[in-house]
């Protein structure tokens, strides 16, 4: 697609680096080379002046290796740095003991004790999203902990990043994919996080009628023709039996419940004849539509921006409520 263009890319990642300062001048980095708008996390590394970039490839779903190597190249060639981009198909544990910055990035994971235990003790990982969202399941925090190498989060919300802002058009983009106009449409959205704001301001600026609820029970009864779930996932579905009913008693059967984020029990909502929007549910904990869905700005900012939180704290930066890095407190 043109928005995906190798040159437009790369004038996005140059307004990155420079809009939030990226510098890793002197730094080695280990991340993953990816496909569509997720293979610039090595290329933007390297733009921003790192020693030395190693970037693990693997077959998957949208991509072979041999597809992916070349996308990311090719990134590299407009960049002018392949000559610091190293493709790998495995991780050599004689590289660990030089690199400074992890991304906790799709191909990485889990970055496991082994993988740790091999980091000098100046490294820091990146979490590549924000600290709250962190899952125990990507990184051993425990060995990061014993070793003291901090996982670092990112202040989406920070002006500097700005990713919180494409929360809308993306929650718009879900709600036009299930066939919904958005303009003059009644939404309910639940959400109990900072995804709020963002997303109620997208979804009006797009002309629809919303009303925000924090939990289930506070729904009320109404002609809705979408109800969005946005509720941070926990350790059961945030949307099971009991609140299917309470869905279906206030909204009426056939009522499209849009998972945006938060995990859902899709039988649940089935047998209250309601419609679960996407068709296939995403991983549990994982958001059920990607930032890439709308064009690669968002994924762009984002990469920068966590690439930007672990340099801030691996050069001895303070962190703050405010600024653009977040500590997961597990891992320090």
């Amino acid at each position: 697609m043109p928005g995906l263009s190798p040159a437009r890319l790369h004038v996005l990642m140059r307004e990155a680096i420079k809009s939030n300062g990226l510098d890793l001048t002197g730094m080695t980095v280990l991340t993953e080379a990816a496909s569509g708008a997720y293979g610039v996390t090595a290329v933007i590394a390297a733009l921003a002046n790192a020693r030395r970039v190693y970037a693990l490839a693997r077959s998957s779903a949208y991509g072979s290796v041999a597809e992916i190597t070349d996308w990311t190249m090719e990134l590299a060639r407009v960049g002018g740095v392949v000559d610091r981009i190293s493709v790998l198909e495995s991780v050599p544990p004689e590289i660990l003991k030089d690199v400074d910055l992890v991304t906790n990035s799709g191909h990485l994971r889990p970055i496991t004790a082994t993988i740790i235990d091999k980091l000098p003790a100046r490294a820091v990982i990146a979490l590549m999203f924000e600290a709250w969202e962190f899952r125990a399941t990507d990184i051993d925090a425990v060995a990061c902990r014993r070793r003291q190498i901090p996982i670092v989060g990112v202040n989406e919300q920070n002006p500097l990043i700005d990713v919180f802002s494409y929360l809308g058009p993306l929650c718009v983009r879900l709600l036009n994919d299930a066939g919904f106009a958005v303009y003059r449409n009644r939404i309910a959205l639940l959400c109990d996080n900072d995804f709020a704001a963002p997303m109620i301001r997208g979804l009006a600026g797009a002309g629809a009628s919303v009303s925000h609820f924090t939990g289930v029970e506070a729904l009320r009864s109404d002609n809705w023709d979408a109800v969005v779930v946005a509720l941070k996932p926990g350790s059961e579905p945030r949307i099971g039996l009991t609140e299917a009913r309470h869905i279906a008693s206030v909204a009426g059967p056939g009522t499209v419940v849009a998972q945006f984020w938060g995990d859902v029990d899709r039988e649940a909502l089935l047998r209250q004849d309601l419609r679960a929007w996407p068709p296939t549910p995403p991983r549990t904990g994982h958001m059920a539509i990607l930032l890439s869905a709308i064009g690669p700005d968002a994924i762009v900012r984002l990469q920068a921006g966590g690439l930007r939180a672990a340099e801030w704290v691996f050069r001895g930066g303070a962190v703050t409520h405010e600024g653009v890095a977040q500590l997961v407190i597990p891992a320090v």
